[in-house]
């Protein structure tokens, strides 16, 4: 395969999927009541405003040259000022979950591109096939990486949302740790990858027994 056509076949779902689950957490934080990442026109589907030139761009890139087995990046984040939610603890919540769940819908679209792509599929198609499943590769540990439960990650701001005031206050506190904690996942070997799988194996499961690929 040529070496732009992998880059399109890669680069439009991890797009695609980046994308989506910011513009979620906007979307969702703005039904409960917060409108800044609306006024900042952060609520779009435009890939252009959630880019991160390191994160979206330079970081999957170098893994997939590298031949890593797994692809990690990041977008800007989606502000969101809790404080301006009608109720801050318990609608953190949902805003946090948007995100993940918005990856687990595409990973499922994903799958059903597949079939359609497969030889017995209603347009079979090798590129398509293949950008589905990398589609719903990236989506499943798009999901699995932000629901681990380490502030500032989707799933650090669930926990704290649903842990008891000391412990969620606690957890709260140690925010400002917690992307090195992730970062130390991504340098040592296999470590990330170990952490995730147990979540990946679970929701591809879940979706096999809908959607067999």
């Amino acid at each position: 395969m040529e070496f732009f056509e992998t880059i399109v076949l890669v680069g439009v779902p991890v797009v695609l999927a980046i994308t989506l689950h910011e513009a979620a957490h906007g979307y969702v934080a703005r039904i409960f009541g917060d409108q800044t990442a609306w006024m900042l026109g952060r609520v779009t589907l435009n890939p252009l405003k959630h880019i991160d030139p390191i994160g979206t761009v330079v970081v999957p890139g170098a893994m997939l040259l590298l031949g890593s087995p797994f692809l990690f990046g990041w977008a800007k984040p989606v502000p969101v000022n809790f404080a301006n939610l009608r109720n801050p603890k318990r609608d953190m919540l949902w805003v946090a979950a948007a995100g993940p769940a918005t990856n687990f819908v595409m990973a499922i679209a994903w799958a059903i591109v597949a079939r359609m792509a497969g030889p017995d599929g209603a347009v079979p198609s090798n590129s398509l096939g293949t950008m589905a499943l990398v589609g719903y590769q990236i989506n499943l540990v798009l999901m699995a990486l932000n629901l681990l439960p380490i502030p500032p990650l989707d799933g650090g701001r669930i926990a704290v949302s649903v842990l008891p005031r000391d412990a969620s206050n606690a957890l709260a506190g140690l925010e400002r740790y917690g992307m090195f904690v992730v970062l130390a996942l991504v340098v040592i070997p296999g470590a990330l990858s170990t952490v995730l799988r147990p979540l990946v194996h679970g929701a591809d499961a879940l979706i096999r027994l809908i959607l067999p690929l």
